[in-house]
C-alpha cells in the first residue's frame, strides 16, 4: 500500500502541470437594498488594469487568468467601493464573486476609487472582523476548523484543553450566537457541552463558506440573545455550470462535497456534504481510553426566481458517539479516565429556509427554522454496563426550538432602516436516573422534567452617514419577552437600546464607539430544572441575564491592505444565575461542568469584564499576510457572599502571532504562536472526595467551593506550523498540506487529577487509618501533544 502511495506522490511531483491562463472570475454587481443590477460598473484586480465592466444587468466576466489568489475591487458612481480579498481562481471551474454595493452620499466629483479589505458598517463600526475562506483554509493549527481560526482574533481565548469553546472578552462560551445565511444555528461543534456551547471539533464545512463576520460587540438589533459575540456565516452558492466534487482528508475526518445546478435554467443550485471521523481508529492504535466517533452533513440550495425573489434552504446536523476503550487500563491515567468518562450518544440538527422579496426601496426577509439537540449519557461503576446495581447515572435530554422571523430593510433619504419581529417556541425534556450520596449512604433517585414556552421579540435599527460620509450613526432598539414566568413576560422589562458612532478623522483613521444593553436567557438546563414536581427556578424568578456594554477605539487602515486598531471595552452583568446549593455563580464554574446548570438557581449574581485589545492585521499583499494581537482583560463575578471572584474565563493575557508567505509554484508556509495567561481553578476537597460512597458515585475529585478559583494555572503557549502545496490541472485541483500543532510539544499543565491508590488488580485501597475512605493520589494533568496532520483536498 505504501509503495503505491509513494508512486502516486512521485507522479504528482514530476507531472507537467498545466498553468495555462484558463481561470475565470464572474459574478454580478448590484444594489444591496434593491438587488437591481448596476450596469457599466467596473470590476478590477487590485493593483492592475485587468478587469471588466458589467453589462446592462450587472453581470461581468474576467477571463484568461492564471490560477492563484486575487484581490478584487468593484466601483460604481454614487456607491462605495467594495473589496473582495483573496479570491481563489482555478482552471477547472469559474469562480463566482458577487458585489452588493452601498449607496454613498458623496457627489460624483468627490468620489475616490479606494477600497479596503476591512469591513466597517454604520451598525457595527467597531468590534467587527471579517474572515475569508482562504484565511480559514490556510490557518496554521486550524485544520479547516472555523472556531479555531476565530480564536486568532483579538479578545478570543479557548480553554486549556484547546477545545472549540469561544471565550470572548471574558464571557462564557454560551454567550455566543451563530447564524448561517441569516438562519440561527445553536450548535456548530461536535460533542457540544449542553448548556455551555463549545465542543471538540467544528461542524461547519469550510467548503461551503464564502466569508465569516465576527462581532465581539455592537450587535445589530435584529440579532438577539447574545452577550459576548455574534458570528455570521455567509455560504457560497453552488456552481451552476456542472456537477463538481471536493474530497478531503483532514486531521480527524474524511469527507465529500457535491455541488451543481438543480435545473436546466441554472437558476437553482445546491451544495451537499458529509464527513466521517476516523479518530476512533487512531485513538485505539494509540491506546487511549476513549474512542470518539462522529458523522455530519450539511446542505444548501439556492433558488433565484428572478432579481426580485429568491429562496434559500439549509440543513446542518451531526451524530456523535463516545465510547470507552476498556482494554486500556494499565496506567493510573488510563484507569482515571475509564472511571470518570461516560458513554455518550449525541445528535443535533438545524433545518431552515430564508425567503427574500425585493422592492424598489428595500427588501423583506422571512426566516423559518427548526433545531434540536438530543443527549444520552450513562455511566456504570467499573463500566459494568447494564448492571442495575452499578448504575451511577443515566441521562436523557432534548432541546428543540421552532423559530419565525420577519424583517424589512429599506432605504429612505439616505437612512437605512431595518425593523421586524420574531417568534419562537422552545421545549426542554430531561429524564435522569442517578445514584447520589445522602447522609453518607447511596440512594437511587429519578428525575423527570418537560417544559415548553413561547418567546417573542420586536426590533428596529436606523443608520445613516453624514458630513460627506465622515460621520456614521446608528441607533437600535430591541424588545424581548417570553411566558416562562412573570419576570420575563413583559416585553418592556427587557428593552435593549444600542448606539454606534464613527468619525473619519482622515481617510485612513477613524474613531469609533458603541454602547448598548443586551439580554440573554440562561441555558434550558437552568430554566427546566424541576424539584418536587415544581419548576423551582421558574418559581425562584430566574430571568434574563442583562449586560451593559461600552466599547471605544481607533482604527487606521493603510494603502497596503493592513489595519492597526486599539479598542477598550467594559461589560457589566446583572441577573446572572447563582447556583443555590453551593452559592456559586454559574460563570465561576468555568470548565468544571458536565451538564450546565441542572440545579436550583436564582438570578442574583453580578459580573464585570473589562480590558483593552490591540490588533495589527496584514491581509494578503504581495504574498505576505500576518496577524498580531494582544488582549488584556479581567473577568469577575460575585458568589453568594457578594464578593467579586475571578471567573473561570479570567486568563488576563492573550497573545496571538500569525504570519505566512506565498511562494512561487503555489507553495505556502504559515505559522501561529498563541499565549494564554493561566486560568484560575478551584482545588479539590480531598477528604470529602475520597469517602467511599462519594468516590463510588463520582470517581473523581469534588471541588472545594470555599476556595472557588483561588488557584491559578501556569500560562499556556504553543506554536503551530503549516505547509501547503497546490497543483492546478485543467479539470481538477489538488492541495496537499502538512499541519503540525504544538510543534515544540509544550505540555500545558492543568489542575492535577485526583484519583485513589489501587491494588494489583486495580481495586481502590481503603485507608488503614480511616476505613471510611480510600487513599488519595494526585496524577499529573497535561494537554497539548505535538500533532502532525497530512491533509489532502481534491476538487473536480
Amino acid at each position: 500500500m505504501m509503495k503505491y502511495l509513494f508512486s502516486l506522490l512521485l507522479v504528482l511531483f514530476i507531472t507537467k502541470v498545466s498553468f495555462s491562463q484558463n481561470g475565470i472570475i464572474q459574478g454580478r454587481v448590484f444594489d444591496e437594498i434593491t438587488n437591481e443590477g448596476l450596469p457599466f460598473a467596473n470590476v478590477t484586480i487590485q493593483g492592475t488594469t485587468t478587469g471588466s465592466a458589467t453589462d446592462v444587468d450587472g453581470f461581468y466576466t474576467i477571463e484568461g487568468l492564471t490560477p492563484g489568489l486575487y484581490n478584487l475591487e468593484a466601483s460604481y458612481i454614487g456607491y462605495q467601493v467594495s473589496f473582495a480579498p483573496e479570491i481563489s481562481v482555478t482552471n477547472n471551474s469559474p469562480t463566482r464573486v458577487n458585489f452588493a454595493l452601498k449607496e454613498s452620499s458623496l457627489q460624483i466629483e468627490e468620489v475616490q476609487v479606494k477600497a479596503s479589505p476591512f469591513q466597517r458598517t454604520e451598525v457595527a463600526p467597531i468590534s467587527l472582523n471579517s474572515i475569508g475562506v482562504n484565511e480559514i483554509q490556510r490557518s496554521p493549527g486550524g485544520n479547516r476548523d472555523i472556531s479555531k481560526v476565530i480564536q486568532t482574533l483579538p479578545g478570543v481565548a479557548s480553554g486549556v484543553s484547546f477545545r472549540n469553546d469561544l471565550i470572548v472578552r471574558g464571557g462564557a462560551p454560551n454567550e455566543n450566537r451563530f447564524y448561517l445565511d441569516d438562519i440561527e444555528v445553536p450548535n456548530i461543534n461536535h460533542f457540544v457541552t449542553q448548556g455551555a456551547s463549545g465542543g471538540s471539533n467544528g461542524l461547519i464545512n469550510v467548503d461551503f463558506i464564502n466569508n465569516v463576520d465576527f462581532y465581539s460587540g455592537g450587535f445589530p438589533a435584529n440579532r438577539g440573545n447574545a452577550l459576548s459575540s455574534l458570528i455570521e456565516f455567509r455560504q457560497k452558492e453552488g456552481r451552476s455550470d456542472r456537477i463538481g466534487l471536493t474530497g478531503t482528508i483532514g486531521a480527524s475526518d474524511f469527507g465529500v462535497t457535491l455541488e451543481g445546478p438543480m435545473s436546466k435554467s441554472k437558476k437553482s443550485t445546491f451544495l451537499l456534504s458529509s464527513r466521517v471521523s476516523y479518530l476512533q481508529w487512531l485513538f485505539k492504535a494509540l491506546e487511549l481510553p476513549f474512542l470518539p466517533t462522529y458523522v455530519d452533513y450539511q446542505y444548501k440550495s439556492f433558488h433565484k426566481f428572478n432579481n426580485k425573489h429568491d429562496l434559500t434552504f439549509i440543513g446542518l446536523g451531526a451524530y456523535d458517539h463516545f465510547t470507552l476503550n476498556t482494554a486500556t487500563n494499565e496506567t493510573d491515567e488510563q484507569r482515571f479516565f475509564l472511571g470518570v468518562l461516560p458513554y455518550q450518544d449525541q445528535w443535533n440538527y438545524t433545518f431552515g429556509a430564508r425567503y427574500r422579496f425585493y422592492k424598489d426601496d428595500g427588501y423583506f426577509t422571512f426566516v423559518v427554522s427548526r433545531n434540536q439537540l438530543g443527549n444520552k449519557i450513562f455511566k456504570y461503576q467499573d463500566n459494568d454496563n447494564g448492571n442495575p446495581d452499578k448504575l451511577i447515572f443515566d441521562y436523557v435530554s432534548r432541546e428543540s426550538e421552532n423559530k419565525l422571523r420577519a424583517e424589512h430593510t429599506v432605504r429612505k433619504n439616505g437612512f437605512k432602516i431595518n425593523y421586524g419581529l420574531s417568534y419562537e417556541y422552545a421545549q426542554y425534556f430531561n429524564e435522569t436516573t442517578q445514584r447520589e450520596v445522602v447522609d453518607t449512604s447511596l440512594q437511587l433517585t429519578q428525575y423527570n422534567s418537560k417544559i415548553g414556552f413561547n418567546k417573542y421579540g420586536l426590533f428596529a435599527q436606523v443608520s445613516r452617514k453624514f458630513a460627506k460620509d465622515k460621520l456614521g450613526l446608528s441607533l437600535g432598539l430591541r424588545f424581548d419577552g417570553n411566558d416562562y414566568n412573570s419576570e420575563t413576560k413583559n416585553l418592556f422589562a427587557q428593552v435593549s437600546p444600542r448606539f454606534s458612532i464613527s468619525y473619519a478623522l482622515t481617510p485612513a483613521l477613524t474613531i469609533n464607539a458603541n454602547t448598548g444593553i443586551y439580554y440573554q436567557l440562561p441555558p434550558y438546563t437552568v430554566l427546566g430544572y424541576k424539584e418536587d414536581g415544581q419548576f423551582i427556578n421558574r418559581t425562584n424568578g430566574v430571568e434574563y441575564i442583562r449586560n451593559i456594554q461600552a466599547v471605544g477605539g481607533l482604527a487606521y487602515i493603510t494603502s497596503f491592505n493592513a489595519k492597526f486598531s486599539v479598542e477598550g471595552f467594559y461589560k457589566w452583568y446583572d441577573n446572572y444565575p447563582l447556583l443555590v446549593q453551593d452559592g456559586i455563580s454559574l460563570a465561576n464554574l468555568g470548565g468544571d461542568f458536565g451538564v450546565i446548570g441542572a440545579e436550583e438557581a436564582i438570578s442574583t449574581s453580578q459580573g464585570k469584564t473589562y480590558g483593552v485589545e490591540f490588533l495589527f492585521q496584514q491581509k494578503l499583499y504581495k504574498g505576505f499576510y500576518s496577524i498580531v494581537t494582544y488582549t488584556f482583560y479581567r473577568s469577575l463575578f460575585t458568589n453568594a457572599d457578594g464578593n467579586y471572584t475571578s471567573s473561570g474565563w479570567d486568563n488576563r493575557h492573550i497573545v496571538t502571532l500569525v504570519g505566512g508567505k506565498k511562494f512561487k509554484k503555489n507553495w505556502e508556509i504559515g505559522a501561529r504562536w498563541t499565549f494564554y495567561g493561566g486560568a484560575p481553578y478551584t482545588p479539590f476537597d480531598i477528604d470529602y472526595s475520597v469517602q467511599i460512597p462519594v468516590w463510588t458515585v463520582n470517581n473523581e475529585g469534588i471541588l472545594d467551593y470555599n476556595q472557588i478559583n483561588s488557584e491559578r494555572l501556569k500560562p499556556v503557549h504553543r506554536l503551530d506550523v503549516r505547509v501547503d502545496k497546490k497543483w492546478f490541472f485543467n479539470k481538477w485541483n489538488l492541495n496537499l498540506y502538512l499541519d503540525i500543532t504544538n510543534i515544540y510539544n509544550n505540555q500545558a499543565r492543568g489542575n492535577d487529577q485526583l484519583t485513589v491508590e489501587r491494588d494489583e488488580v486495580g481495586q481502590p485501597i481503603v485507608d488503614p487509618d480511616n476505613p471510611n475512605q480510600y487513599i488519595p493520589k494526585l496524577i499529573e494533568n497535561t494537554n497539548g501533544n505535538l500533532i502532525p496532520t497530512i491533509g489532502v483536498v481534491l476538487a473536480y
